[in-house]
């Protein structure tokens, strides 16, 4: 493992670390409405059925969420939470307000997410009556599970608590690529710590980095070619934490296939 300050990424790649940068300033921008690390009064519903198959897929791009290791403990968040895609793979703590419903299982605690879709919002319903989602609420859409772990189910709609904590991960970051010679679309996930990747760059073992853009969710492209040679990333966590994945993919590496790096943020929250 690679971890590198502010100071030292500057000094080490001053290009790709000024664009790092100037992207992380217009996220934090956005960001810090949200980033919640005490506990902040939100309001949480559920979808998917009672099997969660409902939340597979959705608009962070994971997939089935099994395969990728989120399962059910997930979450669909409003536009302002899910921030254009940006917050995806981000872990929330969730508590049931138990002195502001009757619906809440007293002895439930609490329950973690992690997030994966997005819950749109309904323009043609008020924010207090169908349009949990609306701007600017903030509002967790969990599964079917989670949401009976913390109240009952003829509750519909329950007041929460939540606040942002770091993510458990098994294993390295996993970097899926898809695209053709000429175009590299990589999905990254099993990002710990921080969960949620908000800046990426790429380079084959015979090229400078390049800043990757991201395509939706957590996909993200790169239009070089970069067929035959071993593939490292560097990516910037939600935080502001730079970590640099070496060699993730060998050079005999093919589209299609699923990558891990040896590093993960584990632990660096």
């Amino acid at each position: 493992m690679e971890l590198f300050s502010s100071r030292s990424r500057l000094a080490s790649s001053l290009i790709s670390g000024f664009l790092l940068l100037s992207n992380l300033v217009e996220f934090v921008t956005s960001y810090e409405a949200y980033a919640a690390t005490e506990w902040t009064a939100s309001h949480a519903t559920f979808y998917g059925g009672d099997d969660a198959s409902g939340t597979m897929g959705g608009a962070c791009g994971y997939g089935n969420l099994y395969t990728t290791g989120y399962g059910i403990q997930t979450a669909a968040l409003s536009p302002v939470l899910f921030n254009s895609g940006l917050s995806c793979g981000a872990c929330f703590e969730i508590r049931c307000q138990t002195q502001n419903t009757e619906y809440c299982y007293p002895d439930a605690g609490s329950i973690t997410i992690t997030a994966t879709n997005l819950c749109p919002e309904n323009a043609a319903r008020p924010s207090d009556l169908g349009g949990w989602c609306n701007p600017p609420r903030t509002h967790f859409d969990l599964t079917v599970p989670m949401f009976t772990t913390l109240a009952q189910y003829d509750a519909g709609i329950i007041p929460v608590e939540y606040r942002r904590v770091a993510c458990t991960r098994t294993g390295g970051i996993r970097f899926t690529l898809n695209g053709n010679p000429y175009f590299n679309l990589v999905l990254i996930y099993n990002v710990g710590g921080d969960g949620n990747v908000v800046s990426v760059s790429m380079k084959g073992d015979q090229t400078d980095w390049y800043p990757m853009t991201r395509n939706w969710g957590q996909n993200w492209e790169l239009g070089q070619k970069l067929t035959g040679q071993a593939l490292s990333f560097q990516i910037l966590s939600g935080y502001g934490t730079t970590l640099v994945c070496y060699n993730v993919a060998d050079a005999f590496w093919q589209f299609g296939q699923t990558y891990e790096s040896d590093n993960n943020l584990q632990g660096l929250y």
